[in-house]
């Protein structure tokens, strides 16, 4: 690992991350936890704070950048509920099949080099009742805007952690085998519609 992406990076990340109008969609959608959490990119912790420990067990963080988990060290102390390290990358989850009630998969998938496999692993340790919780920036709708996408990728995913601008959520979730419940979608204000397109919601296994 270089020295921009273990020392630099993350703390671009975290940034970009963490601005108002995102932390208002974390602050949705991460209450919704329930029982023993798997959370994929956990980074530097930033969702931490919302998780309500009156329907939280404890949580798994996986995150495999050692730069993010130095970042995430004071949230993780300050964490309302326990939390566990897990540093591999998201397509080798090292835990038992049906064991985890939630996964929150927040602004993670777009990093994934094999997101296929990742989700087929997310879906392997989900429990049968379990729900996916998703907040990810991705392909957008309009033509124009999905234009610039592909053709600032390549370039972007070199500067930006392996990021894609241009990952159609719902259809790789569903690619996957999981079950949409319920996804909305928005532009985040004061964000280049190249990469501020967001969806989130909730999917679940096949019942």
């Amino acid at each position: 690992m270089s020295l921009y992406e273990d020392h630099v990076l993350p703390h671009l990340i975290n940034r970009a991350c963490s601005i108002g109008p995102v932390m208002k969609l974390r602050q949705q959608l991460v209450p919704q936890a329930r029982g023993d959490v798997l959370e994929v990119g956990m980074g530097s912790g930033v969702n931490l704070q919302f998780y309500n420990p009156d329907r939280v067990n404890s949580v798994w963080g996986l995150e495999p950048s050692e730069g993010m988990r130095r970042i995430a060290a004071r949230n993780v102390a300050a964490a309302p509920v326990a939390v566990k390290w897990l540093d591999l990358p998201g397509e080798r989850i090292p835990l038992e099949d049906e064991s985890v009630d939630t996964v929150l998969l927040t602004f993670t998938l777009c990093t994934i080099p094999d997101w296929f496999q990742a989700l087929q692993q997310m879906k392997r340790v989900l429990k049968p009742d379990g729900q996916l919780l998703f907040c990810e920036h991705g392909c957008a709708p309009e033509p124009g805007v999905r234009k610039w996408q592909d053709r600032l990728t390549p370039a972007w995913r070199k500067v930006a952690g392996g990021c894609h601008l241009n990952r159609p959520i719902t259809r790789l979730l569903e690619s996957a085998g999981f079950e949409i419940e319920s996804a909305e979608s928005l532009y985040i204000q004061n964000t280049p519609r190249i990469a501020g397109f967001v969806t989130y919601g909730v999917a679940r296994k096949p019942g």
